[in-house]
């Protein structure tokens, strides 16, 4: 792994490697480094260098690339074997955000499809192209969910938004904030209140950073005022991402999503889910059965570096919760935007 400096965008390949920005230490300092070995990539996922479903399944499509790369003088009984057992150890990163198995999955089938007697070279750069494939569909998909996405919202909104679901979580343009940054190009005028999102801050070190850095105007708030400004009127919608769909709907998201979601039913105020359709678990018939990743205590504990909590204390840190489907107004795809029997109108997208 190399350090380097580049114009700022979330996460590209050049020459090689592939560069991501240390989305850790935004908006403080803007460091990039420049991956070329699979376990690196790995732990770059793991740590949340990148994070935001999208932007992570990326990362695994380079991070198996790679791996294959490494792989390609091998026989090609053992590529296949290690190929795989790469493939699980990028798997193994964050539980969670599906769009990381859906990339792997993808890899996989890519590699199968050039058949078991295909030369591990011809493999390896097969699965180059398909990773730079992955990542040029993704802002693509972004975008035409943002167009759909952007004619829910009036000519002048107000739009709350949770954790970070932009540019800084894809590939380029965003989700939820694609959704925003398509309004804003439609001409309307849009207002956005990101809350902080503690424990890891993604609204205040990263939602606030992006829109500034695009001059969408953006207020920031504590997670805990969101009920008064929805109990004054000061909200038109709230729109958030998603690290995993359920086939009926059922989405989990960043922690504190649920409660906006609870909010806003009390208070008559739209709730939108914006997410790709690789974000779609069919597999799973709920939200029940979606797996939780529970996060370092000192994520809780500190803040900044800054211990905050007494030393010895108890500490549950669940980084998603799951908003069941009927709490969900809608849900805005790259196909379009679904409301209602989500079972019925997202199966439709498999």
């Amino acid at each position: 792994m190399e350090e380097t400096t580049q114009a700022v965008r979330p996460i590209y390949y050049a020459d090689g490697s592939c560069y991501m920005l240390d989305q850790r230490l935004l908006p403080v300092e803007e460091k990039w480094y420049a991956y070329r070995d699979y376990r690196e990539v790995a732990q770059a996922i793991k740590t949340m260098v990148v994070r935001g479903a999208p932007a992570i399944g990326v990362a695994a499509a380079y991070g198996a690339a790679f791996a294959a790369a490494e792989l390609a003088q091998h026989t090609q009984d053992n590529f296949w074997q290690s190929f795989t057992a790469c493939c699980q150890e990028l798997g193994a990163t964050r539980p969670t955000a599906v769009n990381l198995f859906w990339a792997l999955e993808r890899m996989q089938r890519c590699a199968a499809e050039m058949g078991a007697d295909a030369i591990p070279a011809q493999i390896a750069a097969r699965l180059l192209d398909e990773a730079h494939t992955i990542a040029r569909e993704d802002e693509a998909i972004n975008r035409a969910l943002g167009a759909h996405g952007q004619t829910l919202l009036p000519q002048r909104a107000t739009v709350l938004t949770h954790c970070n679901a932009g540019a800084l979580a894809t590939a380029g343009y965003g989700t939820a904030l694609g959704v925003i940054r398509a309004a804003v190009e439609a001409g309307k005028q849009i207002d956005v209140v990101a809350d902080e999102t503690r424990p890891f801050l993604q609204g205040a070190r990263l939602t606030a950073w992006e829109l500034q850095h695009d001059k969408i105007p953006v207020t920031l708030i504590c997670d805990n005022m969101a009920g008064y400004m929805l109990q004054q009127g000061r909200i038109d919608a709230i729109i958030v991402g998603a690290d995993r769909v359920a086939a009926n709907g059922d989405t989990a998201n960043k922690i504190g999503t649920y409660s906006l979601a609870v909010l806003a039913q009390a208070h008559q105020v739209p709730f939108y889910i914006a997410a790709p359709i690789s974000t779609i678990d069919y597999a799973i018939a709920d939200g029940s059965h979606i797996p939780i990743e529970e996060r370092d205590a000192t994520e809780v504990t500190t803040c900044g570096g800054q211990r905050i909590a007494p030393e010895g204390v108890e500490v549950y840190n669940p980084s998603f919760d799951v908003t069941p489907a009927p709490l969900i107004s809608a849900i805005i795809t790259e196909r379009g935007v679904v409301r209602g029997n989500y079972l019925q109108a997202l199966a439709a997208f498999k």
